[in-house]
């Protein structure tokens, strides 16, 4: 039987987290809009580069990430 793997979506740079697009079981395709982060006045889309499963939402509206901060984590 072969093990779940577990990917992280990760912020690539400091920015606002506008909104959060997932929640824990929804299902993900790639290229899915999972997190909208805001910097320099720029909307940034982080996109699912990995199918899978949210088991896991690390950030909401409003916080403040760094760069390498993982914001979803994806069951596959």
């Amino acid at each position: 039987m072969a093990r779940n793997s577990l990917i992280t979506v990760t912020a690539e740079m400091v920015a606002n987290v506008m909104s959060v697009a997932v929640s824990p079981g929804d299902a993900v395709a790639v290229g899915d809009t999972v997190v909208l982060l805001e910097s320099m006045k720029m909307e940034i889309p982080v996109l699912v580069e990995e199918p899978g499963t949210v088991s896991a939402v690390k950030v909401a509206p409003g916080d403040v990430v760094q760069e390498g901060d993982v914001l979803i984590e994806i069951t596959r």
